[in-house]
């Protein structure tokens, strides 16, 4: 698998479905990219502990680079912060990135999903 469409990204919002879909990719020996439903908002999750793999370090700047580059900076942020600039965290096994909307979140796990899924950007 190459990408997630918008579309296809799941969505879970309690621990159970959160381990039923980590439990499911683990068996297809896939990362994990999906969305949340927070309380207050959106969380884009992605993770590759479960493959005991992780990001090389230059893919890692060049994803935070890429959802930065995404955001406008809020006034008030410090433009220098990599974790406001991202809007989370974002490191080589595994991130949680928030976003306001469903629709929002759907975009932005399919931006992550080309990154994470490109077995290539593994060590």
């Amino acid at each position: 698998m190459a990408s997630l469409d918008p579309s296809n990204v799941p969505v879970y919002g309690s621990d159970a479905e959160r381990q039923m879909l980590w439990k499911h990719n683990a068996g297809n020996e896939q990362p994990v990219v999906a969305i949340r439903n927070a309380r207050r908002g959106w969380i884009v999750r992605y993770d590759l502990s479960h493959l005991d793999t992780a990001l090389r370090s230059e893919v890692v700047q060049r994803l935070r680079d890429s959802v930065g580059d995404r955001r406008p900076y809020p006034t008030g942020t410090d433009p220098i912060s990599q974790a406001e600039g991202v809007g989370g965290e974002a490191g080589p096994v595994s991130g949680d990135l928030h976003e306001s909307s469903e629709e929002g979140a759907r975009e932005l796990a399919a931006h992550v999903s080309t990154f994470v899924f490109d077995r290539s950007n593994w060590r």
